[in-house]
């Protein structure tokens, strides 16, 4: 959990004795490839960090079609906010892309932790906006250029998810079909040789 101990760091708000308290209120998991940690219409009521692994976080669209909307990676938080905050049924699932080890605690522990430690509430509230501005930068550039441009900047912005997750669930995030993925691909390996 020393990832997760760097991660309650930022920004120094809380203090060492605070972290490491705070970190024996979560349980480590091990999410075997392609399993979930959350679910569609399910309330969420965990907030995970993840240790090691990736995840993708996708909807359904109409036509129940599941949609990959973003990736979490390593030393990032996973939650579906709307869901956690309201209460509601969430319309976003946390699926493992590979075998990944996250650290889970339970809504009503966050929320007494929030009640014992003083900063823990400026803590999540600067998490929280750390997380939506990493999202609207994770997904700036899937608005502008072709299939190829988008991908070739996906590759250099996340080389290791490039490498680790699979080509459907690229495809699906780039919003472009599995073959179109398939050929840029064989297009730019010729273009290497």
């Amino acid at each position: 959990m020393e990832k997760l101990k760097q991660a309650l760091g930022f920004g120094g708000i809380l203090s060492q004795d605070d972290i490491d308290y705070i970190v024996s209120h979560f349980k480590v998991v091990n999410v075997k490839a392609s399993a979930h940690f959350h679910l569609i219409d399910v309330v969420a009521n965990e907030i995970a960090f993840v240790c090691k692994g990736i995840f993708r976080v996708y909807a359904l669209d109409p036509e129940g079609t599941d949609v990959t909307k973003y990736f979490v990676r390593e030393n990032q938080f996973m939650v579906d906010l709307e869901s956690y905050y309201a209460a509601t049924p969430s319309k976003d699932a946390f699926q493992a892309v590979v075998g990944s080890e996250i650290g889970i605690i339970h809504k009503a522990a966050l929320n007494k932790l929030t009640e014992e430690i003083p900063n823990m509430y400026i803590f999540l509230k600067s998490i929280t906006e750390a997380h939506l501005l990493n999202k609207i930068k994770d997904n700036d550039f899937l608005n502008f250029g072709d299939a190829k441009t988008k991908y070739l900047e996906f590759t250099r912005r996340y080389a290791t998810l490039a490498q680790q997750v699979p080509q459907q669930y690229i495809a699906s995030y780039l919003k472009i079909t599995p073959q179109s993925l398939s050929r840029i691909r064989n297009e730019l390996t010729k273009q290497k040789c």
